[in-house]
C-alpha cells in the first residue's frame, strides 16, 4: 500500500528527482549522529538512515512496508529514549504538525537530534501549487515555511543547529527539462538559496536548565557561621578594658 505522495515520488520524473536529491541530503546529515536507537518516520520509499551507523534503527509509518505501523502524532517509544529521529515531509502530510512535533520531543532523549524536511512555499514550487491547485499530490502538503516550524522548534526547546536547502531546478514534470535545468543545483545554492524547493531542519533537543537546592545541613552550617562571629563580637565588647573616671576623689567603673 502507498499514499499518494509516496506513489508520486516514485512514479513521476520530478518526483525521482526530488527522491534524489533528498535521499544526499539525509546521507550528508545522518552520517555524524551517533548513539543507540534511531527511527525514521514516514515516508518508507526513502531509506533515510541508509547513512548512519547507529546499530538498531526502526521505520515507523501509516502505511507500507515498515518496522512498526503507527500515526506519526502518536508514537509507540517511550520518552527519552531515541537518540536519532528523522522525518521526511512528515508535517507536509499531517493534520496534527503540532502534536507530531511534541511527540518528537517526548523521544528524543537529551542531546538526541531531529531532522525534518519540508516543502518551501517561497519557491518556484509554491508558485505552481498556487496555479494549478492542491487537488493532487504533492501539492496537497501543508507547505509551511522554515521559519514558522523554527518558531515551534524554539517553543520545544529544541535548539537549531544547522539548515539545508536542495532542489532549485524549476518542478517540471518532464525529465529532459529537468536535465537542463541542472547547473540551478550548484549556482542556487550560493546564489537563492531560499528559492529552493525543499528545506531541511536539523534540531538538537538540549537539556532543560535545574535549579540547584542546596541541602538543610549546608543552610543550618551558614546559620550556625553567622551566629558565631555575632557571638564572638559580644564577647570581645565584654572583655573590653573597662574606663576609669574620677568623681568626688573615688574611682568608679562606667
Amino acid at each position: 500500500m502507498k499514499n499518494s505522495f509516496g506513489a508520486w515520488l516514485t512514479g513521476t520524473e520530478l518526483g525521482r528527482y526530488l527522491l534524489q536529491r533528498e535521499q544526499e541530503y539525509f546521507e550528508r546529515a545522518v552520517a555524524d549522529a551517533f548513539g543507540y536507537h534511531a527511527v525514521q518516520v514516514g515516508l518508507p520509499e526513502m531509506d533515510c538512515l541508509s547513512g548512519n551507523r547507529i546499530p538498531w534503527q526502526c521505520r515507523v509509518a501509516d502505511y507500507g512496508d515498515v518496522d512498526v505501523r503507527c500515526d506519526p502524532a502518536f508514537l509507540p517509544f517511550e520518552t527519552r529514549s531515541l537518540d536519532l529521529l528523522v522525518m521526511p515531509h512528515v508535517l507536509d502530510f499531517t493534520t496534527q504538525p503540532h502534536q507530531v512535533l511534541r511527540e518528537a520531543d517526548r523521544v528524543l532523549m537529551p542531546e538526541g537530534r531531529l531532522i525534518l524536511t519540508g516543502f518551501n512555499p517561497l519557491s518556484l514550487w509554491g508558485v505552481r501549487r498556487l496555479i494549478q491547485g492542491r487537488e493532487s499530490a504533492p501539492w496537497n502538503g501543508n507547505f509551511f515555511t522554515q521559519p514558522r516550524i523554527k518558531d515551534w522548534l524554539a517553543l520545544l526547546e529544541l535548539e537549531l543547529e544547522e539548515g539545508a536547502f536542495m532542489a532549485y531546478a524549476p518542478p517540471f514534470s518532464r525529465q529532459d527539462w529537468l536535465g537542463r535545468c541542472g547547473f540551478m543545483e550548484d549556482a542556487g545554492e550560493r546564489w537563492w538559496p531560499l528559492a529552493a524547493g525543499v528545506y531541511g531542519i536539523e534540531a538538537v533537543k538540549r537539556q532543560r536548565g535545574m535549579r540547584l537546592i542546596t541541602p538543610n545541613w549546608k543552610q543550618q552550617a551558614k546559620k550556625k557561621g553567622a551566629l558565631g562571629v555575632v557571638a564572638g563580637n559580644e564577647r570581645q565588647h565584654t572583655h573590653k578594658r573597662p574606663e576609669t573616671t574620677e568623681r568626688d576623689g573615688v574611682s568608679s567603673c562606667q
